[in-house]
């Protein structure tokens, strides 16, 4: 069984060749109940009307949920990636960090659910989404690069 131990120092070492060191995306806390992710804000987040661009909230999002679906299930055996995300952009943001927060909605043996909400570092609302996780047997079709 791989550790959650060994799936964190696996994404430490793949973090420099991924969006998420692109976008200066990190892990803050994860327990099993909860996993946030946070970025600065600055230029390269903005869309041309200047503030951060909703993508950017997008990618955080499932990030957050995929990498708590990881560190929750034997990652030697089954791989997991998002199937749908959807979210609400609830005001816009030009500066501080972000933060979001994944928290598990549903832990089934195919699929996960998770409500993520992003925050600004007043601590106000700016996001909220839902992601569906598939989590799948390796050695299936498609299956992603993983540990």
């Amino acid at each position: 069984m791989v550790s959650r131990e060994d799936v964190v120092r696996y994404l430490d070492a793949v973090h420099d060749e991924t969006v998420l060191k692109t976008l200066g995306i990190r892990i803050e806390s994860y327990d099993p109940d909860e996993l946030v992710v946070a970025t600065e804000v600055d230029r390269r987040l903005y869309q041309p009307a200047g503030i951060v661009h909703g993508g950017v909230y997008v990618l955080m999002a499932e990030s957050a949920a995929s990498t708590a679906a990881a560190l929750s299930v034997d990652i030697a055996r089954y791989t997991v990636s998002g199937m749908e995300i959807n979210a609400n952009h609830l005001r816009p943001v030009t500066g501080g960090t972000l933060r979001a927060t994944a928290r598990p909605l549903h832990k089934g043996r195919t699929t996960m659910v998770y409500g993520i909400e992003i925050r600004d570092d007043r601590d106000r609302l700016v996001s909220v989404s839902r992601c569906t996780i598939a989590v799948r047997p390796r050695g299936q079709p498609h299956e992603p690069a993983g540990p």
